[in-house]
């Protein structure tokens, strides 16, 4: 074995010590060997035991954890703290930046054990109000987590987005006369982007590819045939495809849908249409109709293309309030009145769903029945003094391991609608989780199943369980299920939000917003929906105020 891996080992083990708080002393003396070893001109490897302990920094107990890696291939002290902590926890260890005194912070204060929660936290301010953390940090943080997401060759959707946009602010300003439009993953608007396709429509093709062979819009340029490729700054790989502008359109189809998507379409052609003036134009020698760029995933809209029954997709001005937000009743950082503000006069909405955390989620404040009846007293007070717009009593109730929610029925039939949602206890077998989350969904007081997998984007799988057995569950007892907006979670899937559809089971996108800035989330919410084929007439919170209220009414009724 050689020095660099033998100090990594050691490095780690120091990491862990100071994670568990192992003496100071102790800690600092195997942190010194690290750089001593990694900096040896010889291999330790061969060297007796004696030969060790008279290296200058290396003792006794460093001697023997070199003596036992070297013999066994590790250290016994090393997989003892492993053993002790989350796999998570040691991920976080592996990012520069974040030391071992403050991801102890992170595991122990806020309960955070994985990467994607932390990414969490960070969207939703919480790592700030930590102690020995505040904005600068927090940001710090997020930067060095949004970096690591796409250096693995993943990016979120709405992380590739500022990038997308300046990139083709800077290629529409050094080609004014092209057609450039974004093709493949982005286009289609999917969750998870692992390139940025783009295509180039010009009158010269050839010297457009030298123009961006050295264009300072990119780095790692290369150019091969008609294609550029390259990354943004924060390592977002990136396809340019240049074209002649007369076969722009044929281009632009073939690089936007999936490989079965175009399967499909060409498969209805006797011909493909030469050099197209507009994908309309290829769609319609398919016999159908043009199918949103979203849609184009497989075959399944192909049938509908060609009946001309293509749903006439949700757009985000078709929603008229926000569901499922936080205050700092609970873990937001605006306060009620805040939140309800920004909603009206900048969002331009008519009604906010407050749904704070319920009294099993100590972490975020949750609230106990004393404080949601003096909640409920705030919310009166507003109701009367804001013109315009309507603050409906809502809850985010904890889902029990049990499939219980955690309020007696006398505080659940107080709220005006319960968002119910699963936030602990995520690793139970499938049969129990269907279990847990069906007998939630019959509670007669459930109005929407909260995010329902629980995932989290690049980080977290989530949930397992039988969607065909959850989603029957919530048409039969009427209840909605939430497209969670959080650009981390869009959870549920869009895969499954057709069945859900087809089941007659209304669907809301809410953006969990725990601050303000937070309602923008429903931009990706609105994406995700598109994707899954929802129109307003199955959207909760595409209802306007009457009719919300009549709806929450209705579900009261169904209750008694």
């Amino acid at each position: 074995m050689e020095n660099k891996p033998i100090s990594r080992k050691l490095k780690l083990l120091a990491q862990l010590m100071e994670l568990h708080e192992v003496n100071a002393f102790k800690v600092r003396s195997v942190s010194n060997s690290v750089f001593k070893i990694d900096k040896l001109p010889y291999p330790v490897a061969g060297k007796s035991i004696e030969q060790l302990n008279q290296i200058e920094g290396i003792g006794k107990s460093i001697s023997g954890y070199i003596m036992e890696l070297l013999q066994t291939g590790t250290i016994q002290d090393l997989e003892d703290l492993l053993q002790a902590t989350p796999a998570g926890v040691v991920e976080m260890l592996g990012i520069k930046g974040i030391g071992p005194k403050k991801i102890a912070t992170i595991w122990h204060q806020l309960g955070i054990d994985n990467i994607g929660e932390l990414y969490y936290a960070c969207n939703e301010n919480r790592l700030a109000e930590a102690k020995g953390f505040g904005l600068k940090t927090q940001e710090e943080v997020k930067r060095l987590l949004e970096f690591r997401m796409a250096s693995s060759g993943k990016m979120l959707y709405a992380q590739s987005k500022p990038e997308a946009d300046e990139l083709m602010t800077g290629l529409k300003a050094t080609f004014p006369d092209a057609l450039i439009d974004f093709a493949g993953e982005y286009r289609r608007c999917c969750e998870i982007i692992e390139k940025l396709v783009m295509v180039i429509g010009t009158r010269d093709a050839q010297l457009a590819l030298q123009t961006l062979s050295t264009t300072t819009l990119l780095t790692e340029i290369q150019t091969d045939n008609n294609l550029v490729t390259g990354k943004t700054a924060n390592g977002l790989s990136v396809h340019l495809v240049v074209i002649d502008k007369h076969f722009y359109y044929s281009t632009l189809f073939e690089q936007t849908g999936s490989e079965e998507h175009i399967k499909a379409v060409l498969s209805y052609m006797d011909a493909s249409p030469d050099q197209p003036a507009s994908e309309e134009i290829i769609y319609k020698a398919a016999g159908m109709c043009w199918i949103q760029p979203e849609l184009r995933e497989g075959d399944s809209y192909i049938q509908k293309a060609i009946d001309n029954k293509l749903p006439d997709l949700i757009d985000l001005h078709d929603l008229k309030g926000s569901l499922h937000n936080h205050s700092t009743w609970s873990d937001g950082i605006n306060t009620l009145e805040e939140m309800a503000l920004y909603c009206r006069d900048e969002m331009m909405l008519k009604y906010l769903g407050i749904c704070d955390h319920s009294k099993s989620a100590f972490y975020a404040k949750g609230l106990s029945i004393e404080r949601v009846m003096q909640q409920h007293e705030e919310i009166d007070r507003l109701n009367q003094k804001l013109e315009g717009f309507h603050i409906f009593k809502g809850i985010e109730s904890d889902i029990l391991s049990d499939g219980s929610l955690d309020y007696p029925d006398e505080i659940l039939q107080s709220f005006d609608f319960v968002v119910a949602s699963v936030h602990s206890n995520l690793k139970m077998d499938e049969d129990k989780a269907t279990a847990r989350l069906v007998k939630a969904i019959e509670n007669p007081y459930t109005t929407i199943l909260g995010h329902p997998t629980g995932r989290l984007l690049l980080s977290r799988k989530g949930y397992t369980f039988d969607y065909k057995k959850v989603i029957d569950a919530c048409a039969a007892n009427s209840v909605v299920i939430e497209i969670n907006a959080n650009p981390l979670r869009l959870d549920l899937d869009w895969r499954w939000c057709q069945y859900a559809l087809d089941k007659g089971v209304w669907l809301s996108i809410n953006p969990d917003a725990h601050r303000v800035e937070g309602f923008h989330d429903m931009e990706y919410g609105i994406l995700s929906a598109r994707k899954g084929g929802l129109t307003k007439e199955m959207c909760l919170n595409a209802l306007p105020l009457e009719g919300i209220k009549e709806k929450f009414q209705q579900k009261k009724q169904i209750r008694a």
